[in-house]
């Protein structure tokens, strides 16, 4: 099995590097998908959450109400990581299980965790190889506000609360540029995944008796 690390600053371009892999026949575990089941209603998380934040945080559904929460904790550190400490190990236990079950489903799966704050989180030496889908802070500012509706000052505290550009691409195994089109970032990830497979090979070949 081969373990590839995927992150990216937000608005990077690393979904659509994701995409791509999963067409290509990678086996992508999302961690943020992991990170809202780790909160779906009924969960220990939530009932976690809760209890550290208060029920204004539920929505009359009782689900979690994921735009006032991140209003209360992009704003905050000491509040996000307290966040953290609730929501990562439940996902970090979910992707284990995740993985080992395509694992023995192929032992020759290629698996790629795609994880947001893979480098925040201090997992940039658990992976083969560690993909960094690359734009500029500026840039993905612009992006936020342009594309997703977010106010300036929100877009710069979302990308503030994550990894500088500079800590993140000095993990990296590959870079990928994520400046350009969609189209351009696809070619990118093509030509890795044919990088990927020589080295699979290779390791095949080395490992035959």
């Amino acid at each position: 099995m081969q373990r590839i690390g995927l992150t990216g600053g937000i608005a990077s371009g690393k979904s659509v590097a994701a995409r791509r892999l999963a067409e290509l026949g990678a086996v992508v575990i999302d961690a943020d998908q992991l990170a809202r089941e780790a909160v779906q209603p009924g969960s220990v998380g939530l009932d976690a959450v809760v209890e550290e934040f208060g029920e204004d945080v539920l929505t009359a559904d009782g689900e979690l109400d994921r735009a006032h929460l991140a209003s209360l904790v992009f704003h905050d550190d000491a509040r996000r990581a307290r966040l953290d400490a609730i929501v990562h190990p439940v996902v970090r236990r979910l992707a284990a299980e995740r993985e080992a079950k395509a694992g023995a489903s192929d032992p020759g799966a290629v698996v790629v965790h795609d994880i947001p704050l893979l480098v925040e989180t201090g997992q940039h030496d658990d992976f083969h190889v560690l993909v960094v889908v690359h734009a500029p802070a500026v840039l993905r500012v612009e992006r936020l506000v342009r594309l997703r509706g977010l106010t300036r000052h929100d877009a710069e505290a979302r990308v503030a609360a994550q990894a500088d550009d500079e800590t993140r691409l000095a993990a990296a195994d590959v870079v990928l540029d994520g400046t350009g089109s969609e189209a351009e970032l696809r070619e990118q990830v093509d030509a890795l995944w044919d990088r990927l497979a020589v080295e699979r090979a290779d390791e095949i070949e080395a490992e035959a008796p």
